[in-house]
């Protein structure tokens, strides 16, 4: 009994955001809950009797009906407490929220976390890397523990970016009449962002959004842009012919900022150009907030002409909205009190509206140049937090850079400066200022890398998660997807099933302004989702396809090679592709397995045949072949992302010198690396690459290996109806269709010309 007595009257000594950690994760705050020193409403919460809650709701976006809504739950749950107890919580708060600098709402960091898509580290055994879930759980288990450190909390900054208790300048509000000189204003109904955040969904309209019929418009720029709506009636989506910056609803500064901004990419600074065609019809669809698929960005070529427009759009959007937010508070606070006005409905249930995901830190320095750019009027400089910070974590040092490294053009391009992956930050933006390193609860703009997200987000059964940031983001702009086939897909699948989920917690919101779509769980049907690749691929479209309900339709750019990477293989070659006939798409990992040792192996294991590379897209398939190549007790060595570098030399030298009748390689340590391999005679494509131009570049490998030997040369391919994307983007359209349709399961290609 004076044990139970004693935790009793400890938790009745907690405060109330103690009492807030001790019922989300079952224990005390390590740091005895240092807070930001943000306001709290008079109301306190019982801790409840179970904290197993937040790990029964994470998995499944629909709704559950026996689920209590956090609405009905907070009435039930609230306790009014004294006004001098509250004032003296606050005031404790602030105290050691002021000594330790560090918030239960901050970022964690860990800049010494095994990276889930580093395959360069150094002392990492292969074997122990048997399986990617394993490598995948042991780096997200080693982020949350051992040598993380929390990031401090901006507390000086937190009032002045406070949402609920700062107000609309006086010069810029508005009360139905456009600024002078400016194309926006808040009531403006033709304003996209006024029609896509007062429409109200009927429950009717909800059930019609997953059959989308589709139209295809050839457009000049895009080319082939595949339409999808069901809400709106059927016409042809164009873009305007000119674009007229005040006719594009941009909010303060950004209409006067963006031709400076943007002068780069405008190929003749003499005219009036403020979008290079491109842009223009990009940012056509983004600002009718229809969901956007654009499979053509690279790093080499547009990649930063189309990251300049999305920033415009997040920007625009983020301003808007909280320019309506600090408006109503104006009016809210003109208005007698105890009046409750409907229409002052401007929020979500959290404050994080964008989400904006990038394989490395590289990618966020640049995206928050961007916006600190289009923010900073020229002659005037802008105010941001924690600045210096920021570019010490996400800079680089050239000196860093290995000297005389010879890589392809897109390598040198996508590894530029800071790579580190495991990485997440807030951005808060009110009016002529900018926070970074703010709360996520706090904060407008969330930019995050995959990994990133998933230490914070966390599994099933796991005490320390949180996902109540994600439930009312209402822009996803997931760029260079391609790049997190090579990281880890699975931390994308499981970032989109944790989307627009009802919160478990309230995070002080005052839901008299939430909007009605959001108290209703319906944030998924008014998300807009910006997805950004460098090539088509089956999962990258499943994302599109299955996880984004956006009602305003949806917009994919669908181009079709017409000649395909092996018109770049220089070197004479022979090119043998084998159909491999299957059932279903869930035996193709087995059928190819199969057919690779009853078919081709045998074809390669006579001594004439040394030297024969075998390239293998998926680390699964990979650890398959080489345990039963040790099995038969075949002459092998191989390299994959998780070989050291002294692995990795001896298996180079040995191949070279024939000292190994056969090398299985990663297409991810291809990836990564990029290195020449010399000594290739023979290359087996276990399975189409992704990247087309990898198919050419490791042809091309044969360059090295020593004159007089070409005609022995082979390359040999095994593919199945289910890689019809990969096999176009090899052989061209017409060809793939020709070669899967044919009654023929073997075709040969010839490349290189007879000296």
């Amino acid at each position: 009994m004076g044990k139970r007595k004693q935790n009793k009257q400890i938790i009745n000594s907690l405060t109330k955001k103690q009492k807030k950690h001790l019922k989300d994760f079952g224990e005390q705050h390590p740091f005895y809950d240092k807070d930001s020193g943000k306001e709290e409403r008079t109301q306190v919460v019982e801790v409840p009797s179970t904290s197993d809650e937040s790990s029964d709701q994470d998995s499944d976006v629909e709704s559950e009906p026996e689920q209590v809504s956090v609405y009905h739950k907070l009435l039930s749950t609230l306790k009014t407490v004294s006004k001098e107890d509250e004032e003296e919580d606050e005031e404790e708060d602030e105290e050691d929220a002021l000594k330790e600098g560090d918030s239960e709402e901050s970022i964690i960091s860990n800049e010494d976390v095994q990276r889930d898509g580093d395959t360069g580290s150094e002392g990492n055994s292969e074997e122990d890397g048997e399986m990617m879930t394993d490598v995948h759980d042991e780096a997200c288990t080693s982020s949350g523990l051992a040598t993380a450190k929390e990031d401090f909390t901006d507390v000086k900054h937190e009032s002045q970016f406070s949402l609920e208790t700062n107000f609309l300048e006086a010069e810029s509000r508005d009360h139905g009449t456009n600024e002078k000189g400016s194309g926006f204003s808040l009531h403006d109904m033709k304003d996209p962002f006024n029609q896509r955040v007062n429409r109200e969904l009927k429950e009717e309209e909800i059930k019609m959004i997953t059959a989308n019929p589709k139209s295809t418009v050839q457009w000049l720029a895009l080319g082939n842009v595949v339409h999808s709506s069901t809400l709106e009636k059927a016409k042809a989506f164009k873009p305007e012919k000119e674009v007229d910056l005040k006719m594009l609803h941009l909010r303060k500064p950004l209409e006067s900022t963006w031709p400076k901004v943007n002068e780069h990419f405008t190929s003749l600074p003499k005219t009036k150009l403020n979008f290079t065609p491109l842009q223009k019809e990009l940012f056509s669809i983004m600002n009718s907030y229809k969901d956007l698929f654009y499979p053509e960005w690279t790093a080499l070529e547009q990649g930063e002409e189309v990251r300049h427009t999305y920033c415009l759009h997040a920007l625009n959007h983020v301003l808007k909205a909280n320019a309506q937010v600090l408006s109503n508070n104006s009016s809210k606070r003109e208005q007698k009190l105890g009046v409750d006005d409907d229409h002052l409905r401007d929020q979500g249930l959290t404050r994080p509206k964008i989400l904006i995901v990038v394989p490395f830190r590289e990618s966020a320095l640049r995206i928050v140049q961007i916006f600190i750019n289009l923010l900073e009027l020229e002659g005037k400089k802008m105010d941001v937090s924690n600045k210096k910070r920021f570019k010490e974590e996400f800079g680089s040092d050239p000196d860093d850079k290995p000297p005389n490294l010879k890589r392809p053009e897109d390598y040198e391009a996508v590894f530029a400066g800071n790579i580190d992956d495991h990485f997440r930050i807030g951005l808060a933006v009110l009016q002529k200022s900018m926070r970074l390193y703010s709360p996520f609860y706090s904060s407008d703009i969330i930019i995050a890398s995959p990994l990133g997200l998933r230490t914070i987000i966390g599994g099933e059964g796991e005490k320390k998660r949180d996902f109540d940031f994600l439930s009312s983001i209402e822009i996803l702009i997931i760029d260079q997807a391609d790049i997190y086939l090579m990281q880890n897909w699975e931390h994308v699948l499981h970032l989109m099933c944790h989307l627009n989920l009802q919160p478990l917690d309230s995070h002080g919101v005052d839901f008299s302004r939430v909007r009605m779509w959001n108290l209703s769980n319906w944030s998924k049907y008014y998300r807009q989702t910006l997805l950004f690749s460098a090539l088509q691929d089956p999962q990258i479209n499943s994302i599109f396809n299955k996880h984004c309900f956006n009602y305003k339709g949806q917009v994919a750019v669908r181009n079709l090679p017409i000649t395909g990477s092996i018109c770049h293989v220089l070197v004479q070659l022979p090119h043998v592709f084998q159909r491999i006939e299957m059932e279903s798409l869930s035996s193709v990992v087995d059928a190819r397995f199969q057919f690779f040792i009853d078919k081709v192996l045998p074809q390669y294991r006579d001594a004439v045949m040394s030297h024969t590379l075998v390239y293998i897209p998926s680390y699964f398939d990979y650890v398959r072949l080489r345990n039963y190549f040790k099995k038969e007790e075949l002459n092998f060595t191989h390299i994959c992302e998780y070989t050291d570098k002294g692995g990795i030399s001896r298996a180079r030298q040995f191949f070279l010198k024939g000292e190994k009748h056969f090398l299985l390689f990663t297409e991810r340590f291809h990836f990564y690396k990029r290195y020449t391999l010399k000594g290739i005679r023979n290359v087996i494509f276990y399975e189409l690459p992704t990247y087309p131009h990898f198919y050419s570049e490791v042809c091309n490998m044969m360059k090295a290996t020593g004159r007089g030997e070409e005609a022995t040369w082979t390359c040999t391919v095994l593919y199945c109806k289910y890689d019809a994307q990969r096999l176009a983007a090899v052989v061209g359209t017409d060809r793939a269709a020709q070669m899967l349709q044919s009654k023929k399961n073997v075709h040969l290609f010839v490349t290189g010309e007879n000296e």
